[in-house]
């Protein structure tokens, strides 16, 4: 295969390398396209645009592969633990005892806010929506750690322990806020994700310790969400960072794009998907018939992928983590009995195999997080709590680079040159 590939466009020629990926991708390097020939590419949300080169995830939605530095998201979710991946996702490479017990020693020294950030979430109206103050405070935290240098190994590296061990508690928070509830500090006592459904759920008269089933899942559904690949958010984060702004307000954006429902908000349009048939009857066979027609302007929520046209593997793994957690609770929901259903339709109907349109991982995840008593309105903070290491892994990846700022071209549509009238004159 030829290393570069010549074209001619409006009398110019151009000669466009060819890269190719460690499996197998290629792409045409176009960066030097506009000073070649005069002309960019036009592709409407960056679909066929490759934005950076990357050794962090490899995604195959054809085939349903999705792996964490090499490794298959089956033997990481299986095997391995939320931190450990974040350290293989961040570092690059699976960590040896010593340096997993360094790195969960570290994030668990930080898990605790300042005070003063007690008044900022005083400050919220009741009702405010937890991503709102997710981001919002994890923004602040710039504020409260003025120092950060994105130039300083040592000072990167406490940055991310800080918004790893923080964010749990940020999020906790926020939930607290909304219902009355006081805030509930961290234990240092507890794992990670333990931790996080304690100060969740407990209050100060009763003492909460959670299922390990609840802890297993949790832990699992944040590994699923950890990274995937240039999404909106983590195209975010590396967008803003490349203005060199620092690890906080980087993050901050990521969870802002996140809070959008046709990312990860969808999780909460599944359950509010299933409240409206459960409103309805619970008729599963009319909705199914209308997801059918074009024409109804309705379509089932968590079925199908942007990227995989196969069946999402972390909906596979997911799957029986579901089946579980339903058991265990011994939860007779009927939102819960529509979404077998549901489930079961689009495994056996030929409509739904014909056009690939698998549950998701969106499906289960909502369905796990109702069986374990989070709002709805929690749904997507729990998103942005899995997808954290992620963000951070793009963010550091991107700054080891040669400094580029982000900034896409356009295509002009509007009025051409025209003259200025007086108010007078304009009709």
């Amino acid at each position: 295969m030829s290393s570069q590939l010549s074209f001619e466009i409006n009398g110019r020629t151009a000669d466009l390398p060819l890269i190719s990926g460690s499996e197998g991708e290629t792409a045409i390097d176009i960066s030097k396209l506009r000073s070649e020939t005069g002309t960019i590419t036009l592709d409407p949300g960056y679909v066929n645009t490759g934005a950076c080169t990357s050794g962090i995830t490899f995604l195959n939605g054809e085939k349903g592969i999705l792996r964490y530095r090499g490794y298959p998201i089956e033997q990481l979710a299986e095997n391995s633990n939320f931190l450990e991946v974040s350290y293989l996702l961040i570092h690059g490479e699976l960590p040896n005892a010593g340096e997993l017990e360094d790195f969960e020693r570290n994030i668990t020294r930080h898990t605790l806010l300042h005070e003063d950030l007690r008044h900022i979430y005083q400050a919220f109206p009741k009702g405010a929506h937890p991503m709102a103050m997710l981001s919002c405070v994890v923004n602040a935290l710039s504020t409260f750690y003025p120092d950060f240098s994105s130039t300083d190994q040592k000072g990167v590296d406490l940055a991310i322990w800080r918004l790893l061990g923080k964010m749990p508690t940020i999020a906790s928070w926020a939930f607290k806020k909304n219902i009355g509830q006081p805030f509930i500090y961290p234990s240092n006592k507890l794992n990670y994700c333990a931790n996080f459904l304690s100060m969740m759920f407990r209050v100060p008269a009763v003492d909460y310790e959670p299922a390990e089933e609840f802890v297993k899942a949790l832990n699992v559904l944040f590994i699923l969400h950890a990274d995937h690949e240039q999404n909106c958010s983590t195209s975010t984060v590396r967008l803003v960072g490349s203005s060199q702004a620092n690890l906080f307000a980087s993050i901050a954006s990521g969870i802002a794009a996140l809070w959008g429902p046709l990312h990860g908000g969808a999780n909460q349009a599944v359950l509010e998907m299933l409240m409206m048939i459960h409103n309805d009857g619970g008729n599963v066979g009319k909705f199914v018939e209308m997801a059918k027609d074009k024409d109804s302007g309705f379509r089932l929520m968590g079925f199908g992928h942007r990227v995989y046209k196969n069946f999402d593997p972390r909906a596979l793994i997911i799957k029986n983590y579901c089946d579980q957690i339903l058991e265990k609770v011994g939860l007779h929901d009927p939102l819960l009995e529509i979404a077998k259903q549901l489930e079961q339709v689009a495994l056996e109907d030929d409509f739904f195999k014909e056009r690939k349109l698998y549950p998701n991982v969106d499906f289960y995840s909502g369905i796990i997080y109702k069986a374990l008593g989070f709002p709805v309105d929690m749904f997507t903070v729990l998103f942005a709590l899995g997808r954290l290491p992620g963000w951070i892994a793009h963010w550091a990846e991107m700054r080891q680079s040669p400094p580029k700022i982000g900034r896409p071209r356009q295509i002009y549509t509007g009025a051409i040159e025209r003259p200025f009238l007086p108010l007078e004159a304009r009709g």
